[in-house]
């Protein structure tokens, strides 16, 4: 039975993959802060899930996913969900930086625990997340967003190095939707090329499953990221690259992008 820990499997994308890998007779390990959305995994799943309540942003999680590790005999694949994000023209200091603490400490946390795990087991694997389209350019109104996100791509590449220095069998996957309609994407809004939870998810299950190095969800945004990486950056600081069809409110708005499954507000 192939085992996979999905950190942020409590709502959006996060719960949908592991509702499907389940039901594909996966050992499914759900990891989140929302414990009766666990429980309600547990109940419907008895036999291909294992649930543990884990906060990407505090000291103690690389403990509470060896024990999870430990619960499953082992892990095949880790798969990062976990991420949060503002639309903050404002540059209001605490979203900015709640969003450093879960999309960068946070996700360097629980990927370099993942990572020193298949290397010190000498066991084969998968670190895979869920990164976004975002970090493929500095966006003004996403500005703590967006530079998470290419943070998370660099990181990423570094570790798949780092595997080839150490001589770690690991394989790694970076995951890039676009706007995908979650829970917790705002419904007043509307976000340009959105994607439907029934459309994405299968994709990210293929590109998660295939083991793709890089997949970027879904064409449209795959040909919109390779057009924008053409255009200089003299250029592109004067662009006014649109979020959604209003602006920014004096009021920050909480985006919640794809793989936004997790807040520790």
């Amino acid at each position: 039975m192939n085992r996979i820990i999905i950190m942020g499997a409590t709502s959006g994308l996060g719960l949908r993959v592991a509702e499907r890998l389940a039901e594909m007779g996966w050992l499914v390990g759900a990891a989140g802060r929302k414990d009766d959305v666990l429980n309600d995994l547990k109940v419907r799943y008895p036999d291909n899930v294992v649930t543990a309540h884990i906060d990407v942003t505090k000291s103690g999680a690389p403990k509470d996913l060896l024990k999870l590790i430990s619960k499953m005999d082992g892990m095949d694949v880790y798969f990062h969900v976990a991420g949060i994000g503002y639309e903050n023209s404002a540059l209001n200091l605490h979203d900015e930086l709640s969003t450093l603490e879960t999309n960068v400490t946070g996700f360097v946390r629980m990927t370099a625990t993942a990572y020193r795990y298949f290397r010190d087991t000498g066991s084969s694997g998968q670190i895979a997340a869920i990164t976004s389209v975002a970090g493929t350019n500095g966006i003004g109104r996403l500005a703590s967003y967006s530079s998470t996100k290419r943070f998370q791509q660099t990181y990423l590449r570094a570790l798949n190095q780092l595997a080839t220095i150490d001589g770690a069998d690991v394989k790694f996957t970076d995951i890039r939707p676009g706007w995908v309609r979650t829970p917790l994407l705002n419904p007043h809004e509307e976000y340009p090329m959105t994607m439907r939870m029934p459309y994405a998810v299968p994709k990210i299950l293929k590109a998660l499953l295939r083991r793709k190095r890089v997949a970027v969800i879904d064409w449209r945004w795959n040909l919109l990221v390779g057009l924008w990486r053409l255009i200089p950056e003299s250029l592109w600081v004067k662009i006014p690259v649109p979020v959604s069809t209003s602006s920014a409110s004096p009021k920050d708005k909480k985006i919640n992008a794809a793989e936004a499954t997790y807040d520790p507000a």
